[in-house]
């Protein structure tokens, strides 16, 4: 049963957009999902409970800082959104139970500054050098063409981890969320040009090659 957990301190990055979504596409290929959330906002569970009950089931996981419900039976896939301000022990705890993080990091200087020690910390984990968590980044409201994402590699080079996808800024995922609906509970030609982008991180979520140049390794300056 894959954990894949959406992890980033800085809050505000699109977490719980990479989260239902993921959730979302799950569901809709039949798998037994939860969407756990422990973060105090919950963000996540607010979702789940104004989703539509005809769209495909998404299971609520009861997660907290001091309480962790066992999956019940039935569930394939776990998807996990964390709060801002991850650290410590409680990272430490979230990657015990991780089999995949993704970071979404948008191209701001601030949010890249934000991030950065998150990323060094994970890089330097044990389990992720030796391949048993991977770790993934997602360019959140950004263009691949722009300054911007050549901005972000840029910041982030060095550490050997894969930029999957940059999702675009549009009102679809906005929209959606409103009404407790992911990109893959409506038509696809409404959303083709977001499921494009989306597939590089399916891949990388099912284990599939990602052909180039959809994965970037990207490397991050020394500490001074």
């Amino acid at each position: 049963m894959p954990v894949i957990v959406v992890a980033n301190p800085k809050g505000g990055v699109g977490k719980s957009t990479l989260s239902t979504n993921l959730a979302g596409y799950f569901a809709s290929r039949g798998h037994g999902v939860l969407l756990g959330d422990i973060d105090r906002q919950q963000s996540a569970r607010a979702w789940l409970n104004i989703r539509p009950p005809a769209a495909t089931q998404i299971a609520t996981w009861d997660i907290s800082e001091d309480y962790i419900a066992k999956p019940p039976k039935g569930t394939t896939h776990v998807v996990l959104d964390t709060p801002a301000g991850l650290h410590g022990w409680r990272l430490n705890d979230v990657l015990k139970m991780a089999d995949k993080v993704i970071v979404p990091l948008q191209p701001s200087i601030f949010d890249i500054l934000a991030t950065q020690d998150f990323l060094r910390r994970l890089a330097e984990e044990k389990s992720v050098r030796q391949g048993e968590i991977d770790v993934g980044i997602v360019g959140m409201r950004v263009d691949a063409r722009t300054r911007s994402a050549d901005q972000l590699h840029r910041f982030i080079e060095g550490l050997n981890l894969p930029v999957l996808s940059y999702l675009r800024d549009t009102q679809n995922y906005v929209q959606l969320a409103a009404h407790g609906l992911t990109l893959w509970d409506i038509a696809p030609s409404r959303v083709q040009r977001d499921i494009e982008q989306w597939q590089p991180i399916i891949d990388w979520v099912e284990g599939k090659p990602i052909p180039a140049p959809a994965v970037s390794a990207i490397t991050m300056p020394p500490q001074s």
